[in-house]
């Protein structure tokens, strides 16, 4: 009885903790945080931290910052990597999400990559308590996207997601509300912008930051050519690594797809392992339901034109990739059977 009291007054939230965003969507009102996961953070002579800036504010200030203030981005492949420092912008992102509304701390569902380790399943639970979570619940990744993309998971058949995030790369199997197989490479958005700051060294001796590789992925990555062989250019600026003045290189659309030929190519074969691993019950509904991608990776242009020249099945990208994860988790906070189905009390 206290239980349901505690539920109907609090806040409840649920929180894809991405390595590059974090996204937090509040009980009967939606999305109400969208904000990259970065924090900066001022070092003090005797070793203190202090919080700057989180989100948004913080990561303006990523390669800008003075010796003392460092723009941090706490998650790296999907999980945590500065326990402190991550527990500092749940705490930032579930205050702006409540914004003072409920008295009673909430009931919060986090989103984790599939197969992490008790310790760091513990990990992202101690940074949600320490935030002030009441209870925290913790689904996998690929169920949640399959949620969030509206796939029938509760069904007989077999469904399969692609969540291509910022830290890593989820494929799953689903069927019977269950992950049958799944598979979490740690190749994703970030690995795409490290192969065009890699290319761009290697061939121009230029230096540039990640922010500007995640430009130029966004304004001419791609992983397959473009209709008509259409060749876009990108001006980058940096620094030459010769001369060690600034310089300024004319990019084309046919240099980034092959910058990103090996992150990609290492997606694609996560696919087609897990592919091969799949019963051939649930591999036939495959043929005859495709692949879903979901995650800002797979907003990188074409990239579903490759993975069905190269699987062979029908390729589609979920509606909003982007918060295809954080909806799915909202969806399994606002239907509690459907809650306890595809989740651990952890």
């Amino acid at each position: 009885m206290l239980g349901k009291i505690f539920d109907w007054f609090s806040n409840d939230l649920a929180i894809d903790l991405g390595t590059a965003n974090c996204l937090v969507y509040a009980k009967d009102k939606g999305i109400v945080v969208n904000e990259p996961s970065v924090v900066a953070v001022h070092h003090g002579y005797r070793g203190e931290k202090k919080v700057l800036a989180v989100g948004k504010e913080a990561k303006e200030m990523l390669g800008r910052t003075p010796g003392s203030i460092r723009a941090i981005r706490p998650m790296k492949d999907g999980v945590i990597a500065d326990f402190e420092v991550t527990q500092a912008m749940l705490k930032d992102f579930i205050q702006k999400a409540m914004s003072g509304a409920k008295l009673i701390k909430p009931r919060i569902i986090i989103c984790i990559p599939f197969g992490v380790t008790e310790v760091e399943k513990k990990a992202v639970k101690e940074s949600a308590e320490q935030a002030g979570a009441r209870e925290v619940y913790l689904i996998e990744e690929p169920m949640a996207a399959a949620i969030g993309a509206g796939l029938p998971i509760t069904d007989p058949a077999g469904s399969m997601i692609v969540d291509i995030g910022g830290g890593t790369t989820e494929v799953g199997v689903i069927s019977l509300g269950g992950i049958v197989s799944s598979r979490s490479e740690r190749v994703a958005g970030d690995k795409f912008d490290e192969a065009i700051v890699n290319y761009i060294k290697k061939k121009y001796s230029l230096l540039i930051g990640e922010r500007t590789a995640e430009l130029i992925k966004i304004s001419i990555g791609n992983a397959y050519p473009f209709e008509n062989n259409e060749i876009k250019t990108y001006e980058v600026k940096g620094r030459d690594l010769i001369a060690g003045a600034p310089k300024t290189v004319e990019l084309t659309s046919d240099e980034i797809r092959e910058a990103l030929s090996d992150p990609v190519n290492e997606v694609i074969e996560a696919i087609k392992i897990l592919l091969e691993k799949t019963p051939p019950e649930l591999a036939a509904d495959i043929v005859d339901n495709g692949i879903i991608l979901a995650g800002g990776g797979s907003l990188l242009a074409n990239l579903d034109i490759l993975i069905k020249e190269k699987t062979g099945l029908p390729v589609a990208i979920a509606e909003d990739p982007l918060t295809c994860v954080v909806r799915g988790c909202g969806k399994a906070l606002e239907n509690i059977d459907l809650l306890k189905q595809v989740t651990t009390l952890s």
